[in-house]
Order: structure tokens, then C-alpha cells, then sequence
């Protein structure tokens, strides 16, 4: 049974592994996330994200890691889904969707007016996800990205 949880501290090296296969799934390195940046981003004095993590027991199945953007419309907020990655072994058991419906209890005890977020077009298994569980696509935004 999957049981969807808030990532603790006690957490950081699991989080760092998975950062490590987002990345190889990408195509990038394998190395796990450094565990004093997550530390930092995820339980510093500004956490700039929160982690769910899907579980079966023992293991670890996946990883989702959102913010709250303001303002969205008006002066609204929305919960801002970065990322949503399931490890392969635990794939089509259900637990994007259940990490979905975990994402609408946050957005929902957050006051958000909705949850937004992106996915690769080169992508295919994440926009058929998205398509099966109701998601449209939005026209009329373009992405940017800026590196300092």
C-alpha cells in the first residue's frame, strides 16, 4: 500500500538519491543531490520547496517537490509542482496518482486556487499521465529559463 508522506531530515539521503535519478533520467549525472543544499533548500531558515515522498514500507518509491507561487490569480496563491519522478520499479502501481491527490490535500490546506506545473515535451509517459488524469495543457505561456 503507498503511503504518501512529508520528507523529513531524516530523509536527506534518500531525497539525494532520488535527485540523482531524476538527473540520470534527464540524461545528466547519477550523483546523488548534495545533502547540505538539500538541507538547505528543504528545512533551512527559508525553505524554498516541500518534498512528499511515496512509500511501501520500507521503500521508497518516489518523489514529488513543490512551492506556492503568489500571486496567481489576483492576489491567490497556487502550489507549483517542480517535480514529480516515480522509480521505475514502482511505476503504473498508482503512486503518480496518488502523489496527485496528496498534491490537492496541500494545495488545498494552503488556500491555493490551483496547482500548476510544466512537463517535457520529450516526455511521452509524463504527458500521458497528465492527459489520463484530467490535466489540459495551457496555450498562450512560453518558458523561459536565465541562468545568473
Amino acid at each position: 500500500m503507498v503511503q504518501i508522506s512529508t520528507a523529513t531530515e531524516h530523509d536527506l539521503d534518500v531525497v539525494a538519491e532520488i535527485l540523482g535519478e531524476i538527473e540520470a533520467y534527464y540524461g545528466g549525472d547519477s550523483t546523488p543531490g548534495d545533502t547540505a543544499q538539500i538541507r538547505s533548500a528543504l528545512f533551512g531558515e527559508r525553505p524554498a520547496a516541500s518534498v512528499l515522498l511515496a512509500r511501501d514500507g520500507e521503500d521508497v518509491l518516489g518523489f514529488a517537490a513543490y512551492t506556492f507561487l503568489w500571486p496567481a490569480a489576483g492576489a491567490e496563491t497556487s502550489l507549483y509542482l517542480k517535480e514529480l519522478f516515480v522509480r521505475e520499479s514502482a511505476r503504473r502501481r498508482g503512486v503518480a496518482g496518488a502523489f496527485m491527490e496528496a498534491l490537492k490535500v496541500a494545495a488545498s490546506r494552503a488556500g491555493c486556487s490551483r496547482i500548476e506545473w510544466t512537463a517535457d515535451r520529450d516526455n511521452p509517459p509524463a504527458l500521458q499521465f497528465y492527459a489520463a488524469y484530467g490535466a489540459v495543457p495551457r496555450d498562450g505561456k512560453v518558458s523561459y529559463r536565465l541562468e545568473p
